[in-house]
């Protein structure tokens, strides 16, 4: 497993599975970055939204130079500029003033084609997106932007009509179903390898409700209940003991 395939949870032996999603994610991204285009990955948390983009991104051509942002906060476009400056890892002192560092970014970003995965893009405001226009629009440069984030990156963006007419690509993530759920859980972790499906069904409806972050949790502390209780598999009562730990 690499290291940032499940979030939050130090899960060993986990692999990524191939969902529907991931795969649309694959296709989606190798052609937005193609087309050099700009993308919307959006959904809920614990989707599995990083998880697929950071396979996907890995798996581009080599040589492919891409560069992750994440914002935390609401950024102002000063904010940005100081972000991308970083991602760049360009020389010396930031400029003081937003032409001379408008100017720095678009020479940086025309010397050769550059994918932005922008994360966590919830947090950007109107401002901050059109910043990333702004910079995406410059004919000098060779950009890719794929913005990744919650409900509300989709809301934003939806409202900007000069940045969201722009967006190549929308993709919206959803919860496993629960046809999903019996095929890629088994997949995921050995503890539910040879779990009976009505086990893996009845785990799914009282605590995942398909959602891979939770799948990620709930497997963890099942995992650590079979290794106390020396139990060859997951069985109701230990995963009712896994639950009591999510409430």
């Amino acid at each position: 497993m690499t290291e940032d395939a499940y979030q939050y949870v130090d899960l060993p032996d986990a692999a990524v599975v191939t969902t529907r999603a991931l795969l649309t994610a694959r296709e989606n991204i190798t052609d937005t970055v193609a087309a050099r285009a700009m993308m919307c990955i959006h959904g809920g948390a614990g989707h599995g939204k990083t998880l697929a983009v950071n396979t996907c991104l890995r798996e581009l051509e080599p040589g492919e130079d891409v560069r992750r942002v994440t914002f935390r906060a609401r950024p102002t476009a000063r904010a940005v500029r100081y972000e991308l400056f970083t991602a760049l890892d360009l020389p010396g002192e930031p400029p003081r003033h937003p032409s001379e560092f408008d100017r720095l970014l678009k020479t940086a970003l025309a010397e050769h084609p550059r994918t932005f995965l922008v994360d966590e893009a919830q947090w950007l405001n109107g401002e901050a997106f059109e910043y990333f226009r702004y910079l995406w629009d410059e004919p000098s440069t060779q950009l890719a932007i794929i913005f990744v984030g919650g409900e509300g990156c989709h809301t934003v963006l939806r409202r900007e009509p000069m940045l969201s007419s722009r967006i190549f690509i929308w993709q919206h993530f959803t919860r496993l179903t629960p046809d999903e759920v019996q095929q890629v859980i088994p997949l995921f972790h050995p503890v539910w390898a040879d779990a009976d499906p009505d086990d893996i069904a009845f785990a799914d409806s009282h605590a995942a409700h398909g959602n891979f972050r939770a799948w990620a949790q709930l497997t963890a502390h099942t995992r650590t209940g079979l290794a106390r209780t020396g139990r060859p598999r997951a069985d109701r009562e230990l995963l009712r003991w896994a639950f009591s730990r999510l409430a």
